[in-house]
């Protein structure tokens, strides 16, 4: 029998997390696409470099954390209306292992756009000389990518202790 714990599968402190993390995840991605100017600076937006793909990092990650999360916090819905266990051990090992690869690109991706904030409004002062930016922006979304990272980090923790007691 696995332990019941905080934040686990199919519990409402679990959906609590995997809402938490898609709402935050989400709030990242609108801040960042609606802010002026952040696709064309090759630091968030990758479009030159990868063939015209347009691919950004922070958004590509937050997107796949959103849809992680989503997915998960509507199987929490699904078992707790249905009363249903969550906690076996290849459901378990899935949620790992998924948790632990979008923490993973989640930090990497907040991590990277934290340096390249600090880079334009510190150290080049491109956030001054330039009053179209809006670093302030990029700043709340990269905080909103940080706190998408400690929910996540959270629930694979408790995800791995899950485990762990099989």
């Amino acid at each position: 029998m696995m332990k019941r714990l905080l934040g686990g599968p199919g519990t409402i402190s679990g959906f609590l997390l995997r809402f938490g993390q898609c709402a935050f995840g989400a709030a990242s991605i609108a801040i960042m696409v609606t802010s002026f100017g952040f696709s064309s600076y090759t630091a968030f937006c990758l479009k030159n470099v990868i063939s015209h793909l347009g691919s950004c990092y922070l958004i590509a990650s937050m997107g796949l954390q959103v849809l992680w999360s989503f997915g998960l916090a509507c199987l929490d819905i699904y078992a707790l209306r249905r009363k249903r266990d969550l906690q076996n051990p290849i459901l378990v090992s899935l949620f790992v292992v998924g948790d632990w690869v979008t923490a993973t690109l989640s930090l990497a991706a907040a991590c990277s756009s934290a340096g390249i904030v600090v880079l334009y409004a510190r150290d080049l002062t491109v956030c001054a000389t330039s009053k179209r930016l809006t670093c302030n922006r990029y700043q709340v979304s990269v905080a909103m990518a940080f706190l998408t990272w400690v929910l996540t980090a959270m629930s694979s923790h408790v995800m791995f202790w899950i485990l762990a007691s099989v």
